[in-house]
């Protein structure tokens, strides 16, 4: 009998794009067996976060599957809504310093750069508005949906599209610089990275398990790496998409598959430094010298980024679809299916505080300026945190 667990149900159910399929249901039988999420146990709290303010930015997700993430710059923190608005607050006092209503359904961002607010739309338009003002300065529209947030450097605005390319626009005027173009397999999940531009490059990560760098300049390709190599007899099994965004700390870049692995490779060359079976969706975070990492489990991990070597793991919060790991100060911090966010200890993963901001849940990943954490929750309300 084959197992599924409530969290992989989940995300096939709500996040995978079948092509020539007819549901997601006939994936799965009338005797498969689903196993619940681990369920929140008491514990003595060892520190006292608080909630310093909460602001409503849209009619949020609902019941798509979006990581509406939020931006922060300079002092600023963005957020966007679903149908369309976006909002900027000033970070400590989560004062309302702009609004903006694109009128267009956002499926990625806010992303920024270059003194731009950056999202991408399902109807495949990309829109750039002031970081200034909230002014909308262009939009173009590209070949699909757009789940990932665009990002600027350089002169040049990068997107990335669900059927597999990624376009670079000039950051003037929207105008298409160039286009590189992958094919998609039959089936994936539904979710892509979000670029990463350093060093004159853009790294991004693809459905078939490749991470690639291509030229800013004319988007011609710098070198390609197979993170992982899809195995198995079904589509599902084959499975090895780059969902989580690509992390880079100085000369390294860390990508992980679903169904497949975690990688440090060289930024120059795309080399492999060293890797290990892991399966992620949701994503990493990196602090210092670990690299942290939800995986398909939503067990949490703190590993060696130098070697990959195991320091900690945490499995209390099994199948509780969590969110990429953020890691502040002396904390890792993880939302969850359910709208709680759960502060561990950096030193070893254990349970030190836990918050419910969200009924609705919390889909994106924890964000941070300074020392205050900002959730945006799926009912469309961002909330700052802080440990007291």
């Amino acid at each position: 009998m084959f197992r599924v667990n409530c969290l992989k149900a989940a995300i096939l159910a709500a996040a995978l794009l079948l092509a020539g399929c007819a549901t997601v249901g006939s994936w799965f039988s009338k005797d498969e067996v689903a196993d619940p999420p681990a369920e929140l146990v008491d514990f003595e709290e060892q520190i006292e976060v608080d909630e310093i303010w909460s602001r409503k930015v849209g009619a949020g997700v609902s019941e798509n599957y979006l990581k509406l993430r939020p931006l922060v710059d300079s002092g600023r923190v963005f957020a966007a809504g679903r149908k369309g608005g976006i909002r900027a607050f000033e970070a400590k006092s989560g004062d309302e310093i702009w609004s903006a209503e694109t009128r267009t359904p956002i499926s990625g961002g806010p992303g920024g750069g270059e003194g731009l607010v950056l999202v991408g739309s399902s109807d495949g338009d990309v829109v750039a508005l002031s970081a200034e003002t909230g002014e909308e300065k262009w939009r173009t529209r590209v070949t699909s949906e757009v789940l990932a947030p665009p990002v600027a450097a350089n002169g040049v605005v990068v997107a990335r599209t669900s059927d597999g390319k990624l376009f670079g626009l000039s950051v003037e005027d929207g105008s298409q610089l160039w286009v590189y173009d992958r094919s998609v397999p039959i089936l994936t999940l539904r979710g892509t990275s979000m670029p990463v531009l350093v060093s004159g490059a853009a790294v991004s990560g693809f459905d078939s398990g490749q991470l690639v760098a291509v030229s800013l300049e004319n988007g011609q390709t710098l070198w390609e790496q197979r993170i992982a190599v899809p195995r198995g007899r079904s589509e599902l099994e084959r499975l090895v998409d780059i969902d989580a965004d690509p992390l880079v700390a100085g000369p390294v870049v860390y990508a992980v598959t679903f169904q497949g692995r975690l990688a440090a490779l060289e930024l120059s060359s795309g080399n492999i430094i060293w890797r290990r079976e892991m399966s992620s969706y949701a994503g990493l975070g990196l602090q210092d010298e670990i690299i942290y990492v939800t995986d398909s489990d939503s067990l949490v991990w703190a590993l060696d980024r130098r070697n990959s070597a195991s320091l900690w793991r945490q499995d209390k919060l099994k199948w509780r679809q969590l969110t990429a790991p953020l890691g502040i100060g002396r904390y890792v911090v993880v939302g969850d299916f359910d709208g709680y966010v759960h502060w561990l200890s950096r030193e070893d993963g254990r349970m030190l505080a836990r918050v419910r901001v969200d009924s609705s849940g919390i889909l994106a990943s924890p964000v941070a300026y300074r020392d205050i954490v900002f959730i945006y929750g799926r009912s469309g309300t961002l909330t700052a945190l802080q440990v007291q």
